[in-house]
């Protein structure tokens, strides 16, 4: 299918990219497109203008890659493959940060899923009226298969491959149909009807924020010609549905509000829920810290919005959010090993400037005790070392201090005879070993 072969294209050109970025002569290319992901880093997310960035680093890349030794003599169509392994490498690394990446695309992606959901319960083929001759289901739903892929991908390029073969399907209909029922089609005036029905029988995951991402991460040079026909479909049947009310389909106004009704009651609890996420995205949105994305590579935001899954159950998620909590898992654990990193570093760091290497011997005479005394302490001068050892031996005077070098770790516990007592302190630990043996 077509499908297959150009996912196989496309791995093909991607892994033909990470080849020729592994040649030590590529080096000036790879650390331009790390430090352009690092730099995004740096400040809060902005779709519009995160998109005009990704966009002019494609056009300097193109031209960096046009110049350099790795692609002398390379054609046209060689630089535009290198350009698509780019494109996916560069988007795949910054997906977390720039999908769905204000709360304003969550709330219109929740607004259309349930707006589709309400219309699947009624809504059929000659509300839209759709010619019986075309009126296809095994085609219809095939496309539909095509579209639902488009959330298993980041790349812009193969989101826009579901979208494609999605249409293609549709338009091998039409012109099947043309032939062999003389029926004269009428473009778009056929096209978009049934698009707009695939759509809704769909009901395509996160549809307003994927369309989004293609807009505005896709290199602008490829979303042109039958890529652009097909996109500006799939664009306005998602506006016509989101619009859409009884004066837009040939139904009557109350059949169309009793259907509506009916399917509200029939997910009154899914329709509370969507009410309630997009509140708390709304909420959410006005107290939002537009400098609190500058350690992370997405906009931190307060609310719910910020970790949807907190109250969810198991039975309430999809197959589709499967590569998001993945997406999710390895993001907390990359925070959590660099916090626990720099933790750890600063602790050293404080540790330092008491970590003298003061090594000595202090001689002691004690009486018999029946207790246990451990001087395994944290951050001690030597002068709190030598009160801890005295502590309650008052008439136990310090004999002498010599250097010694004391390498164990033990517990010191008081004997019947005078005691000489090894004391070692470096790096906040204090190390004590009795020496002598009971008379």
């Amino acid at each position: 299918m077509e499908g297959s072969s150009s996912s196989s294209s496309s791995s093909a050109i991607f892994y033909d990219f990470l080849d020729r970025m592994r040649n030590p002569a590529s080096l000036d290319l790879v650390r331009s497109i790390k430090s352009f992901i690092v730099s995004f880093s740096f400040y809060a997310a902005n779709p519009e203008s995160d998109g005009k960035k990704v966009q002019e680093f494609y056009a300097t890349m193109e031209d960096n890659i046009r110049d350099h030794p790795l692609w002398a003599g390379a054609t046209d169509q060689e630089v535009d493959c290198a350009m698509e392994g780019l494109e996916k490498y560069v988007m795949t690394k910054l997906f977390s940060r720039t999908f769905a990446s204000s709360p304003e695309d969550a709330k219109i992606d929740l607004e259309t899923s349930h707006k589709i959901h309400l219309l699947q319960t009624f809504l059929k083929p000659e509300h839209l009226d759709i010619p019986v001759v075309l009126r296809n289901e095994a085609s219809w739903l095939l496309a539909e298969k095509e579209l639902q892929k488009i959330n298993a991908f980041k790349a812009p390029r193969e989101k826009l491959l579901c979208i494609m073969n999605c249409c293609k399907v549709i338009n091998n209909l039409l012109l099947n149909a043309s032939m062999s029922e003389n029926h004269v089609l009428a473009g778009a005036d056929d096209f978009l009807p049934v698009l707009i029905y695939v759509m809704i029988k769909a009901n395509p995951p996160q549809l307003h924020s994927n369309l989004r991402f293609i807009q505005l991460y896709r290199r602008q040079t490829k979303l042109v010609s039958e890529a652009a026909y097909y996109f500006t479909n799939l664009v306005s049947a998602k506006t016509f549905i989101l619009e859409l009310n009884a004066k837009s389909l040939s139904i009557d106004e109350i059949e169309f509000e009793e259907s509506m009704h009916a399917a509200r009651l029939t997910n009154k609890g899914t329709e509370k829920d969507a009410t309630q996420a997009l509140e708390e995205m709304t909420t959410s949105q006005g107290q939002t810290d537009p400098g609190s994305s500058a350690v992370f590579h997405y906009k931190e935001r307060s609310g719910s919005s910020n970790y949807p899954y907190m109250d969810k159950e198991a039975g309430d998620l999809t197959v589709g959010d499967v590569e998001r909590l993945l997406s999710a898992y390895k993001e907390v654990v990359t925070k959590y090993t660099s916090l626990c990193t720099a933790v750890r570093n600063l602790s050293f760091s404080r540790a330092e400037p008491h970590a003298t290497n003061l090594e000595a011997k202090i001689v002691v005479s004690t009486q018999a005790e029946e207790t246990e005394t451990t001087f395994l302490k944290m951050g001690f001068t030597m002068g709190q070392v030598r009160n801890e050892l005295l502590s309650g031996k008052k008439s136990a005077p310090v004999q002498k201090l010599t250097d010694a070098n004391c390498t164990q770790s033990q517990n010191y516990k008081s004997m019947n005879t005078e005691c000489h007592v090894e004391v070692r302190y470096y790096a906040g630990t204090i190390s004590c070993l009795c020496l002598c043996s009971a008379s």
